[in-house]
């Protein structure tokens, strides 16, 4: 590779399950790319992401992309929930005074009082101010911020800054501080839509002071550190932008092109999250795992969610199906005929019917478990379409690509509205890329219409699975 032609973008891709590492060229294509699993330690008092190990990851990654492309810019783009509490003067050493918290955790189960759960509950934001609903465990930052203030009221003490997780490595890579929305207004109980500043808990816990200035994602926090440039042999002119969360990535790209017409990107993986721009946030109901996100635009998106891909695998665990095996819409129509039901919840909490314990009805030994896992999502998706009042067309991003019969199950529930699919795998690595060029950014997504299935009965079928999951 001629080092000398073209600039180049990496953009660091941090998942709850992958970390990736994406090499873009000047027209947002990937050009190289790599990941790890991301690592969870078991082995403190808490359960913490390893940062360090991911650290030394991305480092080496950026060198060896470094190496073969003249890199001009980096962007970040990470999962929520989740944010660095640190003291500034410690950058060398990762900075942070407490190991950061694994969303998963449940923490109203380790350390927190029956006092200090009511205490919380009554300190956090009406729903109506935040649109962001109790969660379970740690999905909530604001109650991890408060959990860990409790809980090591030393440690917390000499926090010099609270930067939410895109923003942390911004820091380590360039030693600029600064805070962004769409990480602030996901679900944090932190940021109120109502006001669009920070909400009355940010005032009881008293940290305001802690967060960096508010920038947009698409902010040049400057150069990689000088000594970063050495070590990586990145250009001394690179560039690092503010960064975004993920799902926020993948949803940017259908808001600047789509424009103000309504229109709902469906962003899944580990999580299935359902952005329906201009849906009313009057239909959000905390009970349903709805909430409002903020886009990068400070617009507020009426959104849904449920953890897709880890009930999925969970399905398809407990039929004894592989991943890998493969199904036709035969199989599908076999679950319809038998009248095998899978019912949520198979994620310990989240999405509409958290909660509830999951379970499968009807003789599995009759069908695919891989066919019942992907009716079951795409009901889920269906019902929360109805549940957000969505209109326009339907985006699909991310993992449920790989699964075509599940998009054209969807297309054939939603006859009223365009199933289209993105025909790039990257979709959340390519809005994060758009950050570094915002000044002059040419956005064109290559979509094709999804499929229809024709399978008799589904109707019916899902006519009765809601009936049973109301039940």
């Amino acid at each position: 590779m001629d080092k000398t032609s073209g600039n180049y973008i990496i953009v660091l891709d941090i998942g709850k399950t992958h970390v990736k590492l994406h090499v873009l060229n000047t027209i947002f294509v990937s050009v190289a790319s790599d990941q790890m699993n991301n690592i969870t330690s078991n082995s403190g008092a808490y359960p913490y992401i390893e940062t360090e190990i991911i650290w030394r990851w991305l480092l080496a990654g950026i060198k060896k992309a470094a190496a073969q492309y003249p890199i001009c810019s980096i962007s970040i783009t990470t999962h929520g929930a989740t944010a660095a509490l640190i003291d500034r003067t410690k950058m060398k050493e990762g900075g942070l005074v407490l190991p950061i918290l694994d969303y998963e955790y449940n923490i109203s189960e380790h350390g927190l009082s029956e006092h200090h759960l009511a205490e919380y509950a009554a300190a956090r934001p009406d729903f109506s101010e935040s649109f962001s609903p109790s969660l379970p465990a740690g999905l909530n930052l604001g109650r991890q911020i408060y959990w860990l203030k409790n809980q090591y009221p030393n440690e917390f003490s000499e926090v010099t800054d609270i930067v939410m997780y895109p923003q942390y490595w911004v820091w380590r890579l360039t030693g600029t501080l600064c805070s962004e929305i769409t990480s602030l207004g996901c679900h944090t109980d932190l940021w109120s839509i109502d006001k669009q500043d920070y909400s009355s808990l940010v005032d009881i816990l008293d940290i305001q002071q802690l967060f960096p200035p508010l920038v947009p994602a698409w902010f040049n926090a400057g150069t990689v550190t000088s000594a970063l440039q050495e070590s990586l042999g990145v250009e001394a002119s690179c560039n690092v932008f503010a960064g975004i969360h993920d799902s926020n990535a993948s949803y940017l790209r259908y808001r600047l092109t789509n424009k103000e017409q309504p229109f709902t990107v469906i962003s899944s993986g580990t999580w299935t999250i359902l952005m329906a721009a201009q849906a009313p946030l009057s239909t959000m109901d905390p009970t349903k795992d709805m909430l409002a996100n903020v886009d990068a635009l400070g617009h507020p998106i009426a959104c849904a969610r449920f953890m897709g891909g880890r009930e999925f695998d969970s399905i398809c665990q407990q039929t004894g199906a592989s991943l890998q095996e493969q199904f036709t819409e035969l199989d599908l129509q076999k679950v319809i005929s038998h009248q095998v039901f899978a019912l949520p919840d198979f994620s310990h909490g989240s999405g509409p019917f958290g909660g509830k314990q999951g379970k499968i009805i009807g003789t599995v030994s009759e069908v695919s478990g891989i066919a019942l896992a992907s009716i079951y999502c795409a009901l889920m998706i269906d019902y929360q379409l109805d549940m957000l009042e969505a209109k326009g067309n339907i985006f699909i991003e991310g993992a449920f690509l790989k699964n075509p019969l599940l998009c054209a199950m969807l297309n054939q529930l939603r006859i009223a509205q365009g199933v289209y699919l993105s025909n790039d795998s990257t979709g959340t690595v390519q809005g994060a890329a758009y950050l570094t060029k915002w000044d002059n950014v040419n956005v064109a997504i290559d979509t094709s219409a999804a499929n229809t299935t024709h399978i008799s009965g589904l109707v019916t079928y899902k006519k009765q699975w809601r009936k049973l999951i109301s039940a």
